[in-house]
Formats: C-alpha cells, sequence, structure tokens
C-alpha cells in the first residue's frame, strides 16, 4: 500500500475511532480501481494531513438503498473555518459526478453545516446502534462546475 494510503488509514482512524484496518482495507479497495465507491480523499499540508473525508456504500445504517455515502468528513482544528471542508465537498461532488454517480447521502447530527453546501435533509434513518440520526442529500456536480 503505497505510504499516503497507509497514512491516511491511520489519520481516519485516529480523528473518528475506527480500528485502522477498516480504513486500510476500504482504501485498498478504492486504489485497486474496481468502482466508483469507496474513494477517499485528503487534503495535507507539508506532510501531514488536515482535512479529509471518504464516500463508501453504506455508512452504518439501515437504508442501503440511500447509497452511496460521504463518509467521515474531519479538518483538523487548527485548520477549520477557511472553506477546507467545503472545497473538499465540492471536489467531492465533482468527482463522483464524473463516475456516473448522479446523487450522494450522509449522515450526521449536525443540523445547519451541511446545508451551506448545498445538502438538504432527507429524512431520520436507524443506525446499526439503533440511534436515530439525520440523512442528509445532495446531486453531485458537473466536473466543469466550480461549486454549488
Amino acid at each position: 500500500m503505497p505510504a499516503l494510503a497507509e497514512q491516511a488509514a491511520g489519520w481516519f482512524s485516529r480523528c473518528w475511532g475506527i480500528p485502522e484496518a477498516e480504513y486500510r482495507e476500504s482504501i485498498a479497495r478504492c486504489l485497486r480501481c474496481l468502482s466508483p465507491v469507496p474513494q477517499w480523499y485528503v487534503i495535507a499540508d507539508g506532510g501531514r494531513l488536515i482535512a479529509g473525508a471518504g464516500v463508501i456504500e453504506n455508512d452504518f445504517h439501515d437504508r442501503p438503498d440511500l447509497t452511496p455515502n460521504l463518509c467521515a468528513l474531519f479538518v483538523e482544528p487548527d485548520w477549520r473555518c477557511r472553506g477546507l471542508a467545503g472545497r473538499l465537498l465540492d471536489f467531492i461532488r465533482r468527482d463522483l459526478g464524473a463516475m456516473g454517480i448522479p446523487r450522494l447521502y450522509l449522515v450526521t447530527d449536525h443540523t445547519s453545516f451541511y446545508e451551506q453546501y448545498g445538502w438538504a435533509f432527507l429524512t431520520m434513518v436507524t443506525g446499526d446502534d439503533r440511534t436515530q440520526e439525520r440523512m442528509y442529500t445532495t446531486p453531485t456536480l458537473p466536473p466543469d462546475t466550480i461549486g454549488p
């Protein structure tokens, strides 16, 4: 596995508390380019990962028909409020649009963050831990667009 992929697996694991092996396996599938999903994205500054997100089939909820799911969006605290999340979200929407994916979904407990970037509340879903979570959706973007 390339060094950046290994670094990303460790970084996502630290950010979200999910075993590194889970990220390593998903990132390896992404690198084999067998299908548009999963995909993993990171932003680095001087070799240090400062932001990232993924796109997976299902982010641990009971609606497998609402797919693919944006997951694991994280921006390091000292890099927040600089527009990185918005640029990353727009890039992912364009990238998945170029791959023929018409729509993305995500689960979150945030109630005003994603709307800023073209996402809309869709429905409540039940997470694997039986909690109710908010499901958002957005259309992907043509690759030549700048944003929503």
